[in-house]
């Protein structure tokens, strides 16, 4: 039995580079989408064909769900324990911007809604769900013959961002989304080490995905006048390798931990 991860937002980006990342190492996905359904069956598709490539066979479903509503978490876990009796990693992935880059003083309450409403409520609420659905099942992953043992221990993902720490007043309601996320991963650590349930932060720095891609000149600039020590933009495989360190259990004594993928942004330097 393959170990099963279920991924938010995997439909492009970060998301879809983490998806890649597992069906390599030999995960079953639940690939979460809210609205691009061609993109979710192609990342799907893809992650299979990475499956093979590595020698492996995988199973990748995907499902629509606005996480901004709870009716669609309800779907989405349902569904995800209709296909796979456990699951074994949540990566609370799915983000999106404001609709408006608003001055702090000008901002309004609509994009603030929306923002915290998908970035920080819907997280939150879905891994409650997950949460309950691990503590159901055993600890270890079932190898062959029934025995149990081996696997990789079960964990919760938060891919937050720099903005956790890093004022942009004209950002102010992705800020807040994100610096709220910070603590939810510190309690939900709290709460399941008991458990054996690793919750981590990956916290990226500038990637390029299609959220940045209407900045891309302005931080072409920035990173070459030095604004990260490592001078390149990040990958969403440089986030997907981050998460398969947690996935294989390479950080057992750790949760809560914040793992930065930011080409050295976090640094100070003089």
């Amino acid at each position: 039995m393959n170990p099963t991860a279920l991924i938010t937002g995997a439909s492009r980006g970060i998301g879809r580079g983490i998806a890649l990342e597992l069906a390599g190492l030999g995960w079953d996905l639940v690939l979460a989408y809210a609205r691009n359904e061609a993109a979710a069956a192609a990342t799907a598709a893809d992650c299979r064909a990475a499956a093979r490539a590595g020698g492996r066979e995988i199973r990748a479903v995907t499902v629509q769900a606005d996480l901004a509503r709870a009716e669609d978490r309800a779907t989405l876990v349902t569904r995800a324990r209709a296909e796979f009796p456990r699951l074994d990693l949540l990566v609370n992935n799915a983000g999106v911007a404001p609709a408006v880059r608003a001055d702090l003083l000008e901002a309004g309450e609509e994009s603030f809604d929306r923002v915290l409403a998908v970035n920080l409520k819907g997280p939150f609420f879905l891994t409650q769900q997950v949460a309950r659905w691990m503590l159901e099942t055993p600890a270890a992953l079932p190898a062959a013959g029934g025995a149990t043992g081996g696997a990789p221990p079960r964990a919760i993902v938060f891919v937050s961002s720099i903005s956790a720490y890093t004022a942009s007043v004209n950002r102010g309601d992705y800020c807040i989304s994100k610096a709220g996320l910070a603590m939810v991963v510190k309690l939900f650590a709290a709460r399941l080490a008991e458990a054996g349930i690793g919750v981590f932060e990956v916290r990226p720095g500038i990637i390029a995905t299609d959220m940045t891609a209407p900045v891309r000149a302005r931080y072409d600039r920035l990173i070459g006048e030095g604004l990260t020590p490592l001078r390149r933009w990040g990958t969403p495989a440089d986030v997907g390798r981050a998460v398969a360190a947690i996935a294989l259990g390479l950080l057992p004594f750790s949760t809560g931990e914040v793992i930065n993928v930011d080409g050295g942004f976090h640094l100070h330097r003089l």
